[in-house]
């Protein structure tokens, strides 16, 4: 079943608002709020013009089957794994994360209702959590089936946003305590301090892992409607974001810290706002394992049988649909021998497909599931780690990769004497100038993280 322009927003702004939403307040403290805000409306910019190009290349694919690695193997062959693989660590490793908040956040809550000490365990929370909600919501097949789910974590962003603008709203004598200086036209003091916040606003809206299985299962794939998914999601996120960073900030200048509901004074409604951040990551977890298996699956495709051809994951249900492309193996041998070569919509040069089925879908899931599992259970905290995969996976998903797409591909299928149409020519040369902004925050990002170790 096909999901429509409503189900993919609601699965795309899922997959953009994660827990980090919390430390939006805190990344206003150095930048001040003019410039903070400044900074939320342009790195949304950014992450919805990577998108817009995720939509536009897609058609250099058959309908339907869209992902990070066929396009690679369009453009950069030679680095498709590469990035498969940076895709592959970085949706686990937050996944990862995502398990380990909940066994730090669900105890905090049980000690609110009870004292018994194996409900206040993290490894019971931890083991409970993945064997009753996250292991049957990974086996799921596909993200349209995760509305729901999706839909319940985005009512959880919506009540920490009513619980932001409310105790900004209503005076308090204890929050006025805790209220510091705030910081309008300028930046309290010009330090280091923005470098490790500059990664908090860059990777707010990072959704872009999910974006190709959303234009995939899309009913319409016109350009026009996925345009307009895309601009629903990113201004609900953006104003999100403003509400909660911009009022946060507002209610307690520069005595913030990175988690703003710790602020709060112990009531009912922070209690529930807790139960609200463990139900955002908890429901989070599947939707970077979607990502994670479709790239493990392309790079056990790619060393089990060689890299000739370029893969595309599909499943069994989705294979009648590509009865009509059987003439594009055929012509296997003739693709991607030239850099240059002209790639056209339906051409004969695009990928053959395979499956994620079966024994497959379940070994690959699985292994996701138990290590995830053990990680979390052994560990308490992978900021650094997370950190340094963050600034380079998210960006090459972000920015990167989504600028080479659209730089090589976009008006590929003119002639060289062809001069492309106008709105190509400046596709192209946009696709330059993120995939640049791309290395620049990447940079910035890796510094940050060792040398000030900031997270995202």
């Amino acid at each position: 079943m096909s999901s429509s322009v409503q189900s993919g927003v609601i699965t795309l702004l899922h997959t953009a608002c994660g827990a980090g939403i919390l430390a939006m307040p805190y990344a206003f403290k150095p930048f001040g709020l003019i410039l903070g805000l400044s900074m939320i409306i342009f790195c949304g910019l950014c992450s919805s013009t990577g998108l817009y190009l995720q939509s536009y290349v897609s058609k250099y694919v058959p309908p339907g089957h869209a992902s990070f690695f066929t396009l690679c193997r369009l453009t950069r062959p030679e680095l498709s794994v590469v990035f498969d693989a940076a895709i592959a660590v970085k949706c686990f490793g937050v996944g990862v994360s995502y398990l380990v908040v909940v066994g730090d956040l669900l105890p905090q809550i049980m000690s609110t209702f009870t004292t018994h000490g194996w409900l206040l365990s993290r490894q019971f929370h931890i083991t409970a959590v993945t064997l009753i909600i996250v292991t049957p919501l990974c086996f799921i097949k596909k993200l349209d089936s995760l509305r729901y789910t999706s839909s319940i974590a985005i009512t959880a962003v919506g009540y920490l946003c009513v619980l932001v603008v409310f105790h900004f709203a209503v005076p308090n004598s204890e929050i006025d305590h805790l209220r510091g200086h705030v910081s309008i036209w300028k930046p309290s003091d010009v330090d280091s301090s923005m470098l490790s916040s500059f990664p908090i606003f860059v990777f707010a809206y990072t959704c872009h892992h999910n974006m190709f299985s959303i234009i995939n299962e899309q009913s319409d794939k016109s350009l026009d409607s996925i345009t307009k998914l895309i601009r629903i999601a990113i201004t609900l996120a953006m104003s999100l974001y403003i509400s909660i960073g911009a009022l946060g900030y507002c209610t307690f200048g520069d005595h913030i810290t990175g988690n703003i509901i710790t602020l709060y004074p112990n009531s009912i409604s922070s209690t529930i706002g807790r139960i609200a951040i463990a139900l955002l990551v908890i429901l989070a977890f599947p939707l970077q394992c979607h990502p994670a298996r479709a790239s493990v699956n392309h790079i056990l495709h790619y060393f089990s049988k060689g890299n000739t051809h370029p893969p595309m994951t599909t499943t069994s249900a989705e294979q009648n649909s590509l009865l009509r492309d059987s003439e594009l193996e055929s012509s296997e041998q003739l693709t991607y021998e030239c850099e240059d070569e002209l790639i056209e919509e339906n051409s004969a040069n695009q990928p053959p497909v395979v499956t994620l089925e079966g024994p497959r879908f379940i070994f690959i899931t699985s292994g996701i599931l138990l290590f995830s599992y053990i990680l979390a259970m052994s560990v308490t905290s992978l900021a650094n780690v997370l950190s340094i995969v963050g600034a380079t996976g998210s960006t090459s998903i972000s920015f990167i990769l989504p600028g080479i797409f659209g730089y090589k591909l976009i008006a590929s299928e003119y002639a060289k004497s062809v001069v492309p149409p106008a709105k190509e020519r400046i596709l192209r040369i946009i696709s330059l100038l993120l995939a640049i902004w791309g290395f620049i925050v990447m940079i910035t990002s890796l510094s940050a993280t060792i040398f000030l170790h900031a997270t995202h």
